[in-house]
């Protein structure tokens, strides 16, 4: 169950990007058009929850799309994307057509990323993230959201992490992200600087979900994953 909604989720987000790389003229010929107005707008008066974005330029690639209110799913969020359609590979192992920067805001809800296959544990912007598909994506766990980063390669995927502002709040790439509120369900190794910060999230969050896990498993048995 978990799995196909981690597969669909991030299907949907290449489907999104090839779908709005069709919408821009010559899809990779050409300069792309800016965001419009009313569309930026809308995504600064996002009212729901922080909406990530790297500014209305990144490496000389303007912001070409936003989603807004009107478009937003509690399932998959709400993205920004950059630039014109790059390369014959989709970033998440399909389609021929993917924009060189999509960012992705969503309302974390606890599950496991072991559908992501390898993946790096690291403290980026004083918050957990993983970095996954070979350095080509990175989840960042923040406040009440996971912010995911879709780029073509590690560098410009850190590169777009230290960029990292709110659209709609107050906020500078300078800062470090906000805390999560929650404690994120990491996969593989989680390196002493990883783990040092899980143990100093607000309320000791972590500790109170093992807690309450070692609790559900007393009760009702070990369920298989932990979720």
């Amino acid at each position: 169950m978990i799995a196909a909604r981690l597969t669909a989720r991030r299907a949907l987000g290449a489907l999104a990007a090839a779908a709005l790389c069709a919408a821009l003229a010559g899809c990779g010929s050409g300069d792309p058009l800016p965001v419009s107005r009313g569309e930026l707008a809308e995504a600064r008066s996002f009212p729901y929850f922080k909406l990530y974005w790297v500014g209305p330029r990144f490496q000389g690639i303007r912001l070409v799309s936003t989603d807004g209110r009107r478009s937003y799913s509690p399932t998959y969020g709400d993205s920004v994307y950059y630039g014109n359609c790059i390369g014959e590979q989709g970033l998440e192992g399909g389609g021929t057509c993917h924009l060189p920067l999509q960012v992705k805001t969503v309302v974390f809800v606890r599950h496991s990323n072991d559908a992501l296959g390898q993946q790096r544990n690291v403290l980026l912007r004083g918050v957990p993230a993983s970095i996954y598909d070979a350095g080509h994506a990175i989840e960042l766990f923040t406040g009440q959201v996971q912010v995911d980063v879709f780029t073509n390669s590690l560098a410009r995927s850190l590169a777009a992490v230290s960029e990292l502002r709110p659209v709609n709040a107050s906020g500078s790439p300078d800062e470090a992200l906000p805390p999560p509120v929650y404690c994120p369900e990491l996969v593989g190794p989680v390196p002493a600087d990883v783990a040092a910060a899980m143990r100093r999230l607000p309320h000791r969050v972590c500790r109170e979900t093992q807690r309450r896990q070692e609790l559900a498993d007393a009760i009702y048995g070990e369920v298989p994953g932990g979720s």
